[in-house]
């Protein structure tokens, strides 16, 4: 409690006006992106869950969730894009101290995504049974692949108000109660699938059903505290009604659809990337699946200090602190590849260990553990390119950025891997995700160090 005061007390020093130490700084960093790594990294953990549940099942159980999971992806990012589109808006406001405004942004953003989720879940129940097959999925994981994806998107709704309600409270320096809904989701994924893929017998089944009913839980009772709790945030204000501003609704396209674009590109990318996989069998597509999942328990830390690079950058870029936005970029950027280079360390040294957690297949652990070992190597710059992009999202410069993402992706990553993929199989293509996130962290780094996104958010 004593350290939630404390950030609040240093945040409201960069609304105020007050300066803040070099020290105070890093403390502020590190007080607001603890619990937001634990936030990422138990999201992470859920899935990493239902992989090792699911992975006692076999190879096929597997390669059937791996299969449709970048997809998953897909829906869930433009969720994430609709809700950065507003939650920045209210960063901004609360740094300059108009908290009415920011207010009026939450309820628009409240509408807004709701009416997007709803049309995001119908797009998905209308190609979830063909989807398996487009993506190079044979006859005998399909219909697994496609119940995943089914349900698990049906929850979409309430996984973009979990997202919404987390991104406002994360904005207004509340990170420690995402993080605790966020550990809470995790344990209700880990009772639900227990009990409804070994004792229901329902299998991969269960673990989309479980998995969904954690997000339906938790996201009612994370919308709660933000719509009617949360001292800034609170709808719950005597005078204050919805009443339409379109210039809310603008900007919010103009911060979240270059993400949206870019989110959909670049799991475009991801799935043209299973595609290249599926070929190489069901062994490959369950290490790939499975090494995916492993890493990203190294590379959340990144997205935790991201997130609190977002909400710092947001502030001071409210409050006109032209000082503090560009020290908190640069703080916050080696904080960042400093933790994930240490992260890359213990995924090299136990990339079989991680492996073995999750399926008992030997020949799907020996190929992933391998990959692993590969991106180990990547992690740093990974880092670097996570957090350039979560300052940049801060200050509502988002479109030279996801272009940046996008070359990368499209022109480097797809190019390297499939070239690479034909004599060295999976190895090949892990080897050319090494490489794409190394180039990727260098031109998104040197992007922040010139300065210009800096210099065109405080002048608008």
């Amino acid at each position: 409690m004593a350290s939630v005061k404390e950030s609040e007390r240093l945040l409201g020093f960069i609304r105020d006006g007050k300066p803040l130490s070099g020290k105070d700084q890093l403390n502020l960093i590190i007080k607001l992106s603890i619990p937001s790594i634990l936030a990422q990294i138990t999201s992470v953990v859920m899935f990493f869950i239902d992989q090792a549940m699911v992975g006692q099942l076999g190879a096929n159980a597997s390669a059937a969730i791996g299969l449709v999971e970048t997809t998953t992806w897909l829906f869930g990012s433009l969720t994430g894009a609709a809700s950065m589109g507003f939650s920045v808006q209210v960063a901004h406001f609360i740094g300059a101290k108009d908290n009415v405004k920011a207010r009026e942004v939450f309820r628009h953003a409240l509408v807004a995504t709701t009416v997007l989720s709803l049309l995001l879940a119908l797009m998905a129940v209308a190609v979830a049974k063909p989807l398996p097959y487009w993506l190079g999925g044979g006859a005998d994981i399909a219909h697994d692949a496609s119940l995943y994806f089914l349900l698990f998107s049906l929850s979409g709704p309430f996984f973009q108000l979990y997202n919404l309600s987390a991104a406002m409270l994360k904005c207004s320096g509340n990170m420690r109660l995402p993080s605790m809904i966020s550990i809470l989701m995790c344990v209700l994924d880990v009772v639900f699938n227990y009990f409804l893929i070994f004792h229901a017998h329902l299998g991969v089944l269960g673990a989309a059903i479980g998995t969904s009913f954690s997000i339906v839980v938790c996201s009612l009772i994370i919308a709660y505290y933000a719509i009617f709790r949360n001292e800034i945030l609170s709808l719950r204000r005597v005078g204050e009604h919805f009443a339409y501003v379109s210039q809310y609704i603008n900007n919010a396209l103009k911060i979240g659809l270059p993400m949206a674009v870019q989110s959909m590109l670049m799991c475009g990318a991801q799935i043209i990337s299973t595609m290249i996989v599926a070929p190489l069998g069901n062994i490959a597509i369950a290490a790939n699946t499975l090494g995916i999942t492993a890493e990203s328990l190294c590379y959340m830390p990144g997205y935790g200090i991201g997130d609190a690079a977002t909400t710092l950058i947001g502030q001071s870029i409210g409050a006109a602190r032209k000082d503090l936005c560009r020290s908190f970029a640069r703080m916050t950027l080696f904080s960042g590849m400093a933790v994930m280079a240490a992260m890359g360390v213990i995924m090299f040294i136990f990339a079989p260990e991680m492996m073995a957690i999750m399926t008992p297949v030997e020949e799907i652990r020996t190929l992933g553990a391998h990959c692993l070992r590969i991106e180990a190597f990547a992690e740093p710059m990974f880092a670097a390119s996570i957090i350039s992009v979560c300052v940049c999202v801060g200050a509502g410069d988002t479109l030279r950025p996801a272009l940046i993402s996008l070359g990368s992706m499209w022109f480097v990553r797809l190019t390297l891997a499939y070239m690479l993929s034909i004599q060295y199989g999976l190895v090949g293509v892990w080897t050319a995700m090494a490489i794409e996130l190394t180039f990727r962290g260098l031109m998104l780094s040197w992007r922040l160090f010139r300065g210009k996104w800096m210099k065109k958010a405080l002048v608008s």
